[in-house]
């Protein structure tokens, strides 16, 4: 399919998703309360029973469907209630995702033993540290051939979840980026204001992150313009003040993932915001990446966020968690065991 058709086809996609109302609140208000559920979660009955040999799956996987999905999730998760409600809960998503793809669920607090692409075997929360399932849900898809295709972490909106079933199912991922792929339809989703969401956390231009190493960590807000989600992160987690003494305690800055803005990166490399947000492989706006001392990444979100989860982000950064810790899944993990905090969001 030529590429004029397949943006003709995601505009409609989108357009259909747009015009029914019923669907509208679901598909577009990225606000979702993130505290813990009362009540542990269901999968759906259609996912595949495994015995979590994972080279096993595969196989049997891309010997009649197009792929191989394996789900990260958990029972208390209010982003995974989210994703299995507003995409596993819509029939023209599970059909396609049921036609295309196999799926297998991983608890990423279980310790059932999982064996790995590479023959070695662990539990469901040290495979799930393995691949960076660090927020839930984490979905990976592989294609026809085995191969990684595309890795989405947290919840994204139901008409981004079927672009990314489309993008491996229909090999696109062979040829341009997800971030490209979503593009060429994404102006169907923007609404809001012209400009990005103004904050007194942001440092100023120029941007010489290079030179930032010194005593506190970097957070880069890659943002957009008419961005809903952006709208809302500003409006709710970033209006509240416990965010922002954390952030305070960082320097913050803030980039249109489109723009020609000169950046100098932490790796020393001077490019504009689009090439670095290319090269980073960002695909979603707002997108959150932190980087240590010495201008090594030590965690990105890249899905909707809600205040626990950005709370706890936050914390596991100035705190220094991750040097001793890098797996952020696990120290959370390590952290609800003990009983040491409030509740984590799942």
């Amino acid at each position: 399919m030529n590429t004029h058709k397949h943006s003709l086809i995601l505009l409609i996609i989108i357009s259909v998703y747009v015009s029914w109302p019923n669907i509208a609140s679901s598909a577009f208000d990225p606000t979702i309360d993130d505290q813990p559920l009362r009540e542990a979660l269901n999968l759906p009955d259609w996912f595949k029973l495994s015995f979590l040999d994972i080279n096993e799956d595969l196989s049997e996987a891309i010997s009649g469907k197009r792929g191989l999905i394996i789900y990260f999730g958990q029972s208390y998760c209010p982003y995974c209630k989210a994703h299995l409600k507003n995409n596993w809960g819509r029939r023209d998503i599970i059909s396609y995702t049921r036609a295309n793809f196999d799926v297998i669920a991983i608890n990423v607090r279980g310790n059932r033993p999982v064996t790995d692409l590479d023959g070695n075997q662990y539990s469901e929360k040290l495979f799930a540290a393995r691949h960076k399932a660090d927020f839930t849900p984490t979905v990976l898809f592989f294609d026809d051939k085995g191969k990684l295709a595309l890795k989405i972490s947290g919840y994204r909106k139901p008409y981004q979840f079927r672009a990314a079933l489309e993008y491996v199912a229909d090999k696109h991922h062979r040829k341009e980026t997800f971030r490209n792929y979503l593009a060429r339809a994404e102006g169907a989703d923007s609404f809001g204001q012209d400009n990005l969401n103004e904050s007194t956390i942001f440092s100023t231009p120029p941007y010489n992150l290079f030179q930032q190493k010194t005593t506190i960590p970097l957070a880069v807000f890659f943002e957009e313009r008419r961005c809903h989600a952006c709208d809302v992160l500003h409006a709710g987690p970033l209006s509240r003040d416990q965010i922002i003494k954390q952030l305070n305690k960082m320097k913050t800055i803030q980039l249109d993932m489109w723009s020609s803005t000169l950046v100098k990166n932490p790796q020393g490399k001077e490019l504009t915001a689009k090439k670095w947000a290319d090269e980073l492989g960002l695909d979603y706006a707002p997108t959150l990446i932190f980087y240590d001392e010495s201008g090594k990444e030590i965690i990105r979100v890249d899905s909707v966020v809600g205040f626990f989860r950005l709370k706890n982000v936050l914390h596991y950064i100035n705190t220094r968690a991750y040097k001793t810790q890098p797996s952020y899944h696990l120290w959370r993990s390590e952290k609800l065991k003990n009983k040491i905090s409030s509740p984590l969001p799942r």
